[in-house]
Formats: C-alpha cells, structure tokens, sequence
C-alpha cells in the first residue's frame, strides 16, 4: 500500500514540489502506478500457477449445474476424471490465459485501488489522513468494478477451454436402424479399430485455441460477445474485491495493533484508523494470514455469482442447439444472469449455486496468501 493507504501505510516525508503536485508529485504518481501494475502482476502469476487445476475442476463443477445428470460426483472425482482421461495437461488446459489473466487482474486491481485512494484523499480536506475502512471498502469496490471489465473477456476464454473436453459429441444418424436413430460420435468412435480412433492427445490438438475463441465470439455475436457474463463478474468483483481488501485491511490492522501497541485495542481509541502504525511494515507471516482470511472472505462473500457466471459462459459449450433434435425436446438455454440464476436453483437448489464452493475457497486461502506476501514482499523492498 502507498502512504496513507490502508492500516499498514508507511509514512513518508513530502517535500515541497510533491505538496504543489508539481513534476515531482507526477513523477511519484507514475512511480507508483508502476510499481503497482508490476508487482500486481507477478503476485497473480504466482498464485494462478499454484491454484490453476483446483481453478479448472470448479469452473467444470459450476457448469455441470444446468445438465440433467451430473458428470462429476465432486471436487475429487472431477480431479480424478480429469487427470484420467486428460492427464496433466488436461489439468492445465489452457493456462496460459488465466496466467495472462491473472496478471491484468491483480495489477488492475491494485492499481486501481490504489489510485481511488489517492482520489478520496484529494477530495478530502485533510490529504495525509488514514483512510476509514468504510473508504476503504468505496475504493476496493470501485477497483474491481472497473477491473471487471478487464477479467470478463479473459474468463470466458478461460472457461470456454476448460471445459472443451467435455463438449457434447455432435450427433450423427445410425442407418443401421429402420427408422434411422442418432447416436453421439463418440459410440462410433469407440467401435472403429484402435488406429482409427481420436486419442485425447490427438483431440487436444483439434481443439479450437485463446485466438480462435475471441475469433469466433467476435464473429458471432460481434464485440459485445467478449463480455458474455460481465453481469455476473461486476456483482462478483465488486462486492468481493471490496470484501476482499477491507478484510486484508482490517487484519493487518489488528496483527500491527497486537505487535505494536496493543493497548489501543482495549482503551477508548478503538477506531480502524487511530491506531498509529507509522512506520511499521508487516511481518510475511501477518501478511499471509491477513490475505488467507481476506481470500477466504472474498469468495465466500459471493460466490452464487461467480457460478451463475461459469454456467452462462459455458452454455454454447456444453449445452449447444442440437439440429438432430426435435424441437420440442430441446431445453430452452437461459441467457441473462437472473434468468440463469432462476434455472440453476430451481435444478439443484442452494446447494448448485455453491458448486465447487469449499474446494474454491480452499485454494482461495493459500492462493490469496501468495498473493498478499509476494505484493507486501516487493513493495517494501523497493518502496
């Protein structure tokens, strides 16, 4: 966090050129974005690397929500599929994107929360206060707000590849009935002599990759295609980076409070942001624990959202028109967030709409963690 940022801010000396805003307070500002994009960006690569497979068996989880038979019996069982039928690299299907995707989201994220800190501060009258946690939580909301415009084209590709292996297989007549039946290729498939037969490894390499996808969204349904779910994603990340922060925040607080002065915890000055902590950089281990509570806060704050987000960017995957069936038998597709929101509780209940939810914010724990200790770790070393 800058100066005045937050409950762990250092404080530093301005000169006079900084006061004016003049080029030394623009050249601080730059700076700063800066150091913010990076170090955001090599946080979120580090922990998507750590969290991607648990990611990928949520993502296939939430989007089985809609189908009239479940695929997948858990979080364990989709792992196991997963690492049978696909191997390891299936488990890794397309990270490359959420890699990319990672490092746009929490650069964005904290640049942006840093930069509407600096905002409030300059609307307010007193420019070198802390910052209460209702600001806190104003700013941290209005970051992943403007982020979510940024992650809602990158997790539709993302979720579009996770769950390519498990694209229903087009539908093709059998005339060796009378009348002819449709049948899935996939029965042929198993029925051709083992040379003939599509390997996973071979289907791995028919499968459309992050460029056509974009292509054929574009294509499709023009630019606005990209942000098929964007709904979903501003209610997940404005609500949950709010939480997110504003809890990272506020542990950090009561850990700097507990190893400084604890007495202001019991005494009359209980306010979030009169405990002094100047000059006080948190220890890793204070950093991983706040950031392992806010991860787990975060997702658990709206986690409905960020399935009903999986469902509709998955549904033209998983669920496609089929031209081999009769009209009358095909299952109208939900399209608007509420809509699907509608159809997946009246399909499995509360209990859909949180699908994959306790392995998510299990991996959510250490995976935001790594992400707060790499972000404090870089920030102190070169603030």
């Amino acid at each position: 966090m800058e100066p005045n940022h937050g409950p762990f801010s250092e404080r530093i000396h301005l000169d006079a050129r900084k006061l004016d805003g003049t080029d030394g307070s623009r050249s601080s500002a730059t700076v700063r974005a800066v150091k913010d994009i990076t170090f955001g960006s090599i946080a979120g690569m580090v922990a998507e690397v750590f969290e991607y497979p648990l990611d990928l068996a949520k993502v296939r989880l939430q989007s089985q929500v809609l189908d009239t038979t479940a695929r997948f019996g858990g979080p364990l069982d989709c792992l196991v599929q997963t690492w049978r039928n696909e191997g390891v690299r299936g488990l890794y299907r397309g990270l490359p994107v959420p890699i990319f995707g990672a490092m746009a989201e929490t650069a964005g994220l904290f640049l942006a929360y840093s930069q509407l800190q600096s905002l409030l501060l300059w609307c307010s009258s007193d420019a070198f206060r802390q910052l209460s946690l209702p600001e806190l939580g104003l700013a941290a909301a209005g970051s992943g707000f403007l982020t979510s415009f940024i992650i809602t084209p990158i997790e539709l590709v993302k979720c579009k590849m996770q769950v390519q292996m498990l694209t229903a297989p087009p539908r093709i007549p059998d005339f060796k009935t009378h009348p002819p039946t449709f049948i899935d290729a996939a029965s042929v498939n198993s029925t051709l002599p083992r040379q003939h037969r599509h390997t996973a490894s071979q289907r791995f390499r028919e499968l459309p990759g992050p460029l056509a996808i974009v292509s054929n969204a574009v294509r499709v349904s023009g630019l606005k295609g990209l942000w098929v779910g964007h709904v979903a994603t501003i209610i997940r990340e404005t609500g949950g980076t709010g939480a997110w922060f504003v809890s990272k925040d506020f542990f950090a607080s009561l850990l700097l409070a507990r190893r400084t002065q604890a007495s202001y915890l019991s005494g009359t000055r209980s306010s979030f942001a009169q405990v002094p902590r100047d000059n006080v950089e948190l220890l890793p281990w204070e950093s991983a624990l706040s950031g392992a509570l806010a991860g787990a806060i975060y997702r658990l704050s709206l986690y409905p959202a960020d399935t009903v987000k999986s469902a509709i960017q998955t549904a033209d995957d998983l669920r496609p028109p089929d031209t081999f069936t009769p009209s009358e038998r095909l299952s109208k597709r939900p399209g608007s967030f509420w809509e699907t929101a509608k159809a997946m509780y009246k399909t499995r209940g509360v209990r859909g709409l949180y699908a994959g939810c306790g392995m998510t914010v299990a991996r959510a724990i250490p995976s935001s963690a790594i992400v707060f200790v790499v972000y404090d770790g870089l920030t102190q070393r070169f603030a």
